[in-house]
């Protein structure tokens, strides 16, 4: 039996360093530098993490701010991604998400609402584009 399901990159799966195993239970503030993968249950909100990845059976109940989050199993609110968010089959999401690309495959639950923002490199270059509209110049 394999620690990570099919369909997670093996970047993501390889690169993890901070896990909440399936017979774990953690209530608090979470702060991780690089990833974190979570097959137990998690209650209180994840941040500054590159990789977030919630296994088959895991939960998060509070937000979640990462570069990338992808969900095999629950979380119960809002997921803030500067990259991605994976919303696998059988995952089920219910809160707000912020994120340039979004994929949900089928079997899965998402309740809440969405707003695709541009990447980060794009979002740094929107107040130029914004000036040369203003000033009638052309933009790419």
């Amino acid at each position: 039996m394999s620690l990570f399901p099919k369909g997670v990159r093996k970047a993501e799966s390889s690169d993890v360093l901070t896990v909440v195993g399936p017979e774990a239970y953690f209530h608090g503030a979470v702060t991780v530098r690089g990833s974190l993968r979570v097959e137990g249950e998690l209650e209180g909100t994840v941040s500054e993490a590159q990789t977030v990845i919630v296994g088959r059976n895991g939960s998060i109940k509070g937000d979640v701010c990462a570069d990338f989050v992808v969900i095999g199993g629950a979380v119960h609110g809002d997921v803030v991604a500067s990259a991605q968010i994976e919303l696998k089959a059988g995952g089920r999401l219910v809160g707000n998400i912020r994120t340039p690309k979004l994929t949900i495959e089928e079997g899965a639950v998402f309740e809440g609402g969405c707003a695709m923002l541009p990447p980060a490199s794009e979002a740094a270059d929107e107040p130029e584009r914004e000036k040369e509209k203003e000033e009638g110049g052309v933009t790419s």
